[in-house]
């Protein structure tokens, strides 16, 4: 039974799709290359490594939503679930490089989107869990198929520039916000109540009420009338 150990070796953005895809580099090793690969049908899950890096300080403030204050962050700071994702790798004998595309979200409702939103450099830990089936051919010819070994992992550090890049290229100068139903409503009275034509000059009109409450501070209260 063949024993198959693989690798992320690299990771691109993808030039074209409908939605935003990472494609990660896999590249699989046949050990030993005595039963031929037909095929494999590759899963994988993906989590964030979040205590294996450090963070600055504008970085603690923004992941402040997700892990809460970092004083806290010895019992906090845990792996987080980033995606699953599937291939199928075509037929080898030794080794043989493969892609494995993993589509990624803009909304900011999503924790691991928030992680990496809230990142201002350096490089993202990865964790890849592989399992699956391998089918190859038995001494006689015959087709087998095996699970893939529940032990099979790897480690990989992207850099957070490659998730901004694929962001900007798909969503550029546009960052994606969800609403419940019923703010969603309340916001496009008040959008259509003050006749503005743009989702952003309608939430530019609300920041500036509230700059404009804080400005005038608390009211001070009348003064008293005394009598001599």
């Amino acid at each position: 039974m063949p024993e198959l150990n693989f690798q992320v070796t690299g990771v691109e953005t993808a030039a074209r799709g409908v939605t935003p895809l990472l494609h990660f580099k896999i590249r699989a090793t046949n050990s030993p290359p005595d039963h031929p690969i037909q095929a494999v049908l590759l899963n994988a899950q993906i989590q964030i490594q979040c205590p294996q890096r450090s963070y600055n300080p504008r970085e603690k403030q923004n992941l402040v939503e997700l892990f809460g204050p970092p004083e806290e962050w010895g019992k906090t700071l845990r792996n987080r679930l980033w995606a699953h994702a599937n291939s199928t790798v075509g037929a080898f004998n030794d080794r043989t490089e493969s892609i494995l595309p993993i589509p990624c979200t803009y909304d900011l409702n999503v924790a691991s989107t928030r992680y990496f939103y809230g990142l201002e450099g350096g490089e993202v830990p990865l964790l890849f869990l592989f399992s699956g089936s391998v089918f190859y051919s038995a001494p006689d010819g015959r087709l087998q198929v095996s699970p893939i070994s529940w032990n099979s992992e790897c480690t990989y550090r992207i850099p957070i520039e490659v998730w901004r890049s694929l962001m900007e290229q798909q969503y550029p100068n546009t960052a994606w916000l969800s609403l419940q139903r019923d703010a969603f409503d309340r916001l496009y009275a008040f959008k259509r109540r003050h006749s503005i034509i743009t989702w952003e000059q309608t939430i530019e009109r609300l920041l500036q009420n509230e700059r404009n409450e804080k400005g005038r501070g608390p009211r001070s209260a009348e003064p008293e009338e005394v009598t001599a």
